[in-house]
């Protein structure tokens, strides 16, 4: 693999690049690489990086990312699923003492290991689709969670991860997520902005710890419980889809100061977790 200068932000460097490779990315794995660097600029501000401190990337595919981490000075802890581009990576950044490089699925990786004794403090990644919900969730699930993530994702799981109650969109990723974090979508990003393009749309969505969850103390594990059960049953009322979550579901919905009548996707992030409290103490 070559190591001359290199600009993975050029379409036709990167094609001629995985052309020489007869390297073909594959859509089970979300490898859609990253071209634009105005996106690239966003992200990196996005994730208000200080140099010193340490980042996870998860699927750095051709490290177009990567190499912008680096030059800010930040020491990157990244994990990539493909053994070519690992090799890739390692070729390029293995000789520097800031990369540390794991192959493998990131659903795999030492995340509590990383955000804890590692010191990790952010999270940055173009995140590929087929795992970015389930990788948000777990990381969020942490107890040393990042202090700061910014991330790519499909616009569809964005929406999800920023809606309000009463939404469509509205739905566990949004409770559980908006619980340990302010949540919003930084960018609306193009699918020309990748390549191969993806035939959806993408967004950058940028996630800041909350210094308390939000509705105070619970049990994460049994607020997931309540979830489930009460979003498996959406259409019904919240009475009606947790009545054998509680001994007497009327009771634990007025502590929690939620309506039997009310609907999963209306309820508050704070009324879930008060709830949750209530499941804790009746168990």
């Amino acid at each position: 693999m070559p190591d001359t200068p290199l600009n993975l932000t050029s379409p036709s460097e990167v094609r001629a690049l995985l052309a020489a490779w007869n390297f073909h990315p594959s859509r089970v794995l979300g490898q859609n690489f990253l071209i634009d660097r105005n996106i690239l600029d966003i992200l990196v501000r996005t994730a208000e990086l200080h140099p010193g401190e340490t980042v996870v990337e998860a699927g750095p595919g051709l490290g177009v990312l990567t190499e912008a981490l680096l030059a800010a000075g930040v020491r990157v802890l990244a994990v990539e699923k493909d053994p070519m581009l690992a090799a890739w990576l390692r070729s390029r950044h293995g000789a520097n003492p800031a990369f540390v490089l794991r192959e493998g699925d990131a659903l795999d990786a030492p995340l509590a290991d990383w955000f804890g004794a590692e010191g990790a403090t952010r999270l940055v990644s173009n995140l590929p689709y087929a795992i970015a919900a389930r990788l948000l969730m777990a990381i969020a699930g942490l107890p040393c969670r990042p202090a700061c993530m910014a991330v790519t994702v499909q616009k569809e799981v964005a929406d999800r991860l920023a809606a309000v109650p009463g939404t469509p969109d509205y739905g566990i990723l949004a409770i559980f997520l908006q619980r340990h974090y302010a949540v919003r979508t930084a960018k609306v990003v193009s699918p020309s902005c990748f390549w191969p393009a993806p035939e959806v749309t993408s967004a950058i969505s940028a996630f800041v710890r909350r210094e308390t969850p939000l509705g105070g103390p619970a049990d994460d594990a049994r607020l997931l419980a309540l979830l489930h059960t009460a979003f498996s049953q959406r259409r019904k009322t919240m009475a009606r889809s947790l009545r054998e979550a509680f001994p007497d579901v009327l009771a634990a919905l007025a502590e929690a100061d939620i309506a039997p009548t009310a609907r999963p996707e209306t309820v508050p992030v704070a009324a879930w977790a008060a709830l949750a409290r209530t499941a804790a103490q009746g168990a």
